[in-house]
């Protein structure tokens, strides 16, 4: 139950992008214009200190879109920047990136030696990550879910794409409660104690059961969503209209993308 509250809180967070926060004062198409920057400039950026000052720059936007620090580094840090870490872990030594030996040891008879240049490129790649993560969580959490599904149609991304990802948004909730009910529902007819046998045969049971009213599920919905007019493109309510505040931060994204792109080309030269 604590993991399917933590997905849900995880995916589903419409009551930050509703709040009076910076970020979500903003245009969603100047917002996510803005941010597509940012993401590029990470990826091209070989400086550590100059990703770590971007880093906080995207936590300092979280603070000023009334966003709770430890909701965002628990939202951030967790699964993807940890699978990463463990990718960069073999990059650490001289087998894989040859280069100044930093420290050594032996594990079981084998010698192992960290380079430099080893954590030095396994910081970057972690850092990259975990910049990149968090911006992409940011710009999701302060963007309702129809707004940014109709940006990215406005951005000419395939309408197939973009069905396919509202549809699994919407399933996703849907699956959670689905579980949640399951699992209240064999707890108060089973109980907390039973044979491992019994809940293998329970669990395989409801496994077979959610796969067959998940595809009865999907034809139902998908007709649902035709006969109330859906034909692939998000509708909302507002129309886009973008502001004086929102061109002023148009221009300081661009600014800051251009001063750190030729910052980031003077220190490869």
């Amino acid at each position: 139950m604590g993991a399917l509250s933590f997905l849900k809180e995880s995916i589903f967070a419409d009551e930050y992008a509703a709040r009076k926060g910076f970020l979500q004062s903003l245009d969603p198409r100047i917002k996510t214009a803005t941010f597509f920057l940012f993401i590029i400039l990470i990826l091209f950026i070989k400086d550590i200190f100059t990703l770590l000052c971007l880093y906080v720059f995207c936590l300092f936007l979280t603070k000023r879109s009334d966003i709770s620090l430890g909701f965002f580094l628990k939202r951030t840090w967790i699964f993807i920047p940890l699978f990463s870490l463990f990718i960069a872990i073999p990059a650490l030594f001289s087998v894989f990136t040859p280069g100044e030996a930093l420290a050594g040891f032996n594990l079981m008879g084998v010698k192992l030696v960290i380079t430099y240049q080893g954590v030095f490129s396994a910081a970057l790649f972690v850092i990259r990550v975990i910049t990149s993560v968090s911006f992409v969580v940011l710009l999701s959490i302060t963007t309702r879910h129809f707004e940014l599904l109709r940006v990215l149609r406005i951005f000419k991304v395939p309408q197939v794409f973009v069905m396919t990802t509202g549809m699994c948004y919407r399933y996703i909730y849907l699956f959670v409660e689905i579980v949640e009910n399951t699992y209240v529902a064999i707890k108060s007819r089973t109980g907390t104690k039973i044979h491992y046998k019994k809940g293998q045969h329970i669990v395989a049971w409801n496994i077979a059961y959610l796969w067959m009213r998940s595809y009865r599920l999907n034809e139902e919905v998908y007709s649902a969503m035709l006969s109330r007019g859906y034909r692939g493109d998000p509708v909302t309510f507002n129309e886009f209209r973008a502001g004086i505040k929102d061109w002023f931060w148009l221009l300081f994204s661009a600014a800051v993308f251009v001063v750190l792109f030729y910052f980031n080309l003077q220190i490869k030269n």
